[in-house]
C-alpha cells in the first residue's frame, strides 16, 4: 500500500520560513489533487493548500501571500513553503492525496513557531 511521509517540520522562530515535503512510497493514480491540512491542539483539522491535477492551487486565507504548494511529479513529491511564520501556525501539518477511488493520508510532521 502507498504511503505518504513527511518531514521538514520542526521548531523555528517567528518570522522563519520553512519547507515541508510530502514523498510518495509509490505510483499512485488518478490523482485528483493534493494538498496540505494542519491540525492545531484542539482545533479541527484545517486546510492549507491545495493544487489540482491541472496545476490549479487553493490556498487558505489565513496563510495566502505566505504559502507556496508545488509538487515535482518526477520523483513523488509535494511541497509546502511556509515564509513569514506566525506562532499561530504551530500544528501538524498532514500531506492529502485525493484520487478517483480513495484518499491518501500521511502521518503529520509538526511545525512549532515560538514567538
Amino acid at each position: 500500500q502507498v504511503q505518504l511521509v513527511e518531514s521538514g517540520g520542526g521548531l523555528v522562530q517567528a518570522g522563519e520560513s520553512l519547507t515541508l515535503s510530502c514523498a510518495a512510497s509509490g505510483s499512485i493514480f488518478s490523482i485528483n489533487a493534493m494538498g496540505w491540512y494542519r491540525q492545531a491542539p484542539g482545533k479541527q483539522r484545517e486546510l492549507v493548500a491545495l493544487i489540482t491535477a491541472g496545476g490549479n492551487t487553493n490556498y487558505a486565507d489565513s496563510v495566502k501571500g505566505r504559502v507556496t504548494i508545488s509538487r515535482d511529479n518526477s520523483k513523488n513529491i509535494m511541497y509546502l513553503r511556509v515564509n513569514s511564520l506566525k506562532p499561530e501556525d504551530t500544528a501538524v501539518y498532514y500531506c492529502y492525496y485525493r484520487t478517483n477511488d480513495y484518499n491518501l493520508w500521511g502521518r503529520g510532521t509538526q511545525v512549532t513557531v515560538s514567538s
